[in-house]
C-alpha cells in the first residue's frame, strides 16, 4: 500500500516568503510573493511524489494552543506575523482546497499534533507515512517504514537515518530537545547541557526518566566530561525538564473529523 503524506505546509509558505522579494504583487499591489513560491514547491511536490492521499497541515493557534498554557513564553521569541503574509496563509489554503486537497488545522493544537495524530491514525490502517517537513521535532514521530523528508534540502531519513543524523532513535527525540532546549521555539532547556552531551546521555540511560532517576550512575557515561556538574544541573533543573518534555512532545491523540 502507498504512503499517507503529511505536509507541514507552514515552513513551506514562510520559505517562500523570505526567498522570494515582496515586489511580487497583484493588481492590487498586494505581495503574492509566499503564494507564488509555495505554489511552485505544491506543483513539485505532486509531480515528484504523485501521492494517492495527502494532507496539508496548518498551524492556527499561534499564542493560544495547549503549549502557551503551559508555558507563556512559548514561541516568544518569534516576531509576529505580518499581515501580509497573514493573508497570503489563507490565499495558499484556499487553493489548496480548490485543488481537491485535504487541509487541515485546529484552534487549539499545532500542526506538529496534527501530523502526529494523522500519523497514527494512518498506521491503524497499515499504512506508513512520509512526514514532509525540515523540523526535527516531526523525527520523533518516524517509525519502521516511515520517512522524514526534508524536501527542500533532498533529505529522506527513515528510523536508521534519524539515529545517523542526531545520534539518537526517534522515541528519544523528545528527550533529547527537553534536556538541550530548542531556542527555535523559545524551549528552556538545561543550561550548559547541549545537545552532544544529551545525546550521549539519552545513548546510556534509554530514555530521560531513567536518567533522572539514576543521575548516581551519571559517571559511568562514556565520554562524559563533566559528570558531577551535569548530574547536579540536570537535578537543579528537573522540574524545567519536566515541562520542556510536555512542550516537546506531539499530542497524537487530538480530536478531528473522520
Amino acid at each position: 500500500m502507498s504512503s499517507v503524506y503529511l505536509v507541514d505546509a507552514g515552513i513551506y509558505v514562510f520559505r517562500a516568503w523570505f526567498s522570494i522579494p515582496d515586489t511580487l504583487v497583484n493588481s492590487e499591489g498586494m505581495p503574492v510573493n509566499a503564494i507564488r513560491g509555495f505554489f511552485d514547491f505544491v506543483s513539485r511536490f505532486l509531480e515528484e511524489t504523485r501521492p494517492g492521499e495527502v494532507v496539508f497541515l496548518f498551524d492556527e493557534s499561534s499564542g493560544r494552543s495547549h503549549r502557551h498554557e503551559l508555558y507563556p513564553p512559548y514561541k516568544k521569541n518569534r516576531e509576529p506575523v505580518p499581515e501580509e503574509l497573514k493573508w497570503q496563509f489563507g490565499v495558499c489554503r484556499e487553493l489548496l482546497s480548490a485543488l481537491g486537497i485535504s487541509v487541515l488545522s485546529h484552534r487549539y493544537y499545532e500542526a506538529d499534533d496534527l501530523v502526529g495524530t494523522l500519523a497514527v491514525q494512518a498506521r491503524k490502517l497499515g499504512r506508513s507515512v512520509v512526514i514532509v517537513s525540515n523540523d526535527k521535532d516531526l523525527a520523533q514521530l518516524v517509525h519502521d517504514g516511515d520517512v522524514w523528508w526534508d524536501y527542500a534540502k533532498g533529505r529522506r531519513l527513515d528510523a536508521d537515518g534519524i539515529v545517523e543524523r542526531f545520534g539518537i532513535g526517534p522515541g528519544q527525540i523528545a528527550d533529547w530537545l527537553a534536556l538541550s532546549g530548542d531556542s527555535v521555539d523559545n524551549v528552556p532547556g538545561v543550561p550548559g547541557v547541549g545537545a552532544v552531551t544529551s545525546a550521549k546521555l539519552l545513548r546510556h540511560f534509554g530514555a530521560l526518566d531513567n536518567l533522572i532517576d539514576n543521575l548516581d550512575e551519571i559517571s559511568t557515561v562514556e565520554g562524559l566530561r563533566g559528570a558531577a556538574r551535569i548530574g547536579g544541573l540536570i537535578r537543579e533543573h528537573t522540574s524545567t525538564i519536566r515541562l520542556a518534555r510536555k512542550l516537546v512532545g506531539i499530542v497524537c491523540d487530538v480530536p478531528l473529523p473522520e
